[in-house]
């Protein structure tokens, strides 16, 4: 009998082992199903960056080309002897630094001159425009200027166009390659940072082209949307879960709300289209139109962040206030509200970001137009910064395309350090309870 018994619960010793090494062995390929998964979204995120990065941080540096101007009046088509400010302002600049590159660069031929003058941009004219109007003493005398260089030019120095493809397949031809070989060769080609890329708007030439316009355009549109959404969410939350009666209304009300959140957002921007631009006429491709369509986007989002927020908040806190007298409006407005505040900016923060790399409804109201102005207030015509970035990936040249990259770079840095301000408010204001 004792030996019966005593197998008996070998078998069942035997089977609750290989039952806890089969239920470990699936633990095991669990976790490492969970490694794997981690392992390779990490992994497609590197490539992303990295593929970004290779393509865009180019864009932050130009190639500048170092020439002997001559700054003669006849050249500059000045009459006068004392040129007033509005005739230097006028002048033939391109010209002067036209003569200076074919003074390094002898050619002959309307199509080798056309070929040379590509290497040198319109900004180059400009910066040169504002250093004569600034030193009228220059006019007459020779210079020596650092003339920002065409895209063309920009590229080849930078590694953008390869030289041993056929020429028919390139647009920097053999001959545009000796005469960049013959000037490196002087030592007169040089790469310095873009200041353009960071404090000019759009612009039709790429090595001119910047996304201060588009940054400022988002702040004015993300400053509406927040002015906005901010209070109406908080407010809508707030009156949601402490002050409407629990019946089939504000049930409707709440499936809404979810419901909203989950919605496209061209939707949202057919709306801002059909309603803010058609019915009540409000200025096209302005912040304040695209700040109105991303409130109305980002609201829902914020709603149920707030109400998470409140419902964090424990029913004690409240429950004393007003066992000591508070009413209830006191007892939410001093007591529960300040305590869930730093869920509530977290969840506004998120939704912001959201709102910052939106593309559709900023598209559907007209924010695609090309601007080349600073916006200086949210009704002035303005791009955002994904607007621009789509725009830039139409457009085929090198130039171009390496601007996208850069601008995706300050984008994701944007969202990155916003991600990163709701983390950081979130552990250093919540209270665990």
């Amino acid at each position: 009998m004792t030996s019966i018994l005593n197998q008996i619960a070998e078998t069942k010793q035997q089977k609750v082992k290989a039952s806890l090494a089969k239920r470990k062995s699936k633990e095991r390929r669990f976790r490492l199903y969970g490694v794997v998964s981690i392992s390779a979204a990490i992994l497609f995120l590197v490539v992303l960056i990295a593929s970004i990065t290779s393509q865009g941080y180019t864009a932050f540096f130009t190639t500048e080309i170092r020439l002997k101007v001559n700054l003669d009046a006849e050249t500059l088509g000045l009459i006068s002897e004392q040129p007033t400010k509005e005739e230097l302002f006028s002048a033939n600049y391109m010209k002067a630094l036209r003569n200076a590159i074919r003074n390094e660069i002898p050619v002959t031929g309307r199509k080798d001159r056309k070929a040379l003058y590509s290497f040198i941009s319109r900004g180059a004219e400009y910066k040169l425009r504002d250093q004569i109007v600034a030193n009228p003493s220059l006019v007459g005398g020779t210079i020596t200027y650092w003339a920002l260089a065409g895209d063309l030019f920009n590229q080849y120095n930078k590694g953008n166009i390869d030289a041993s493809i056929p020429e028919r397949m390139r647009k920097f031809k053999d001959q545009q390659v000796g005469w960049y070989q013959l000037l490196d060769r002087q030592s007169k080609v040089r790469t310095v940072f873009n200041k353009n890329f960071f404090t000019h708007g759009d612009s039709r030439d790429a090595e001119l082209a910047g996304i201060w316009g588009a940054m400022v355009g988002s702040f004015y549109t993300l400053l509406v949307c927040f002015c906005i959404s901010f209070p109406i969410g908080v407010a809508a939350a707030t009156y949601l879960e402490e002050f409407a009666p629990k019946n089939r209304i504000t049930d409707l009300i709440e499936i809404n709300i979810n419901n909203l959140a989950a919605v496209p957002s061209i939707v949202f921007g057919l709306l801002g289209l059909a309603i803010f631009l058609n019915v009540a006429e409000l200025p096209r491709s302005a912040p304040i139109v695209g700040g109105l369509v991303l409130s109305l986007m980002t609201l829902p989002t914020i709603i149920i962040s707030s109400r998470a927020a409140i419902k964090s908040v424990p029913p004690s806190i409240k429950d004393a206030a007003l066992g000591v007298g508070a009413s209830k409006m006191q007892a939410v407005t001093h007591h529960v509200l300040p305590l869930a505040m730093p869920g509530m900016l977290t969840g506004t923060i998120i939704g912001m970001a959201q709102a910052l790399g939106e593309t559709a409804p900023l598209i559907m109201i007209g924010m695609v137009a090309f601007i080349v102005d600073i916006p200086e207030g949210p009704f002035d015509a303005a791009s955002a910064l994904p607007v621009q970035i789509y725009l830039w990936a139409e457009n085929p040249e090198k130039g171009f395309a390496e601007n996208t990259s850069g601008a995706i770079m300050v984008l994701l840095f944007f969202l990155a350090f916003m991600n990163s301000c709701a983390v950081i408010l979130r552990k250093r204001l919540e209270k665990r309870w």
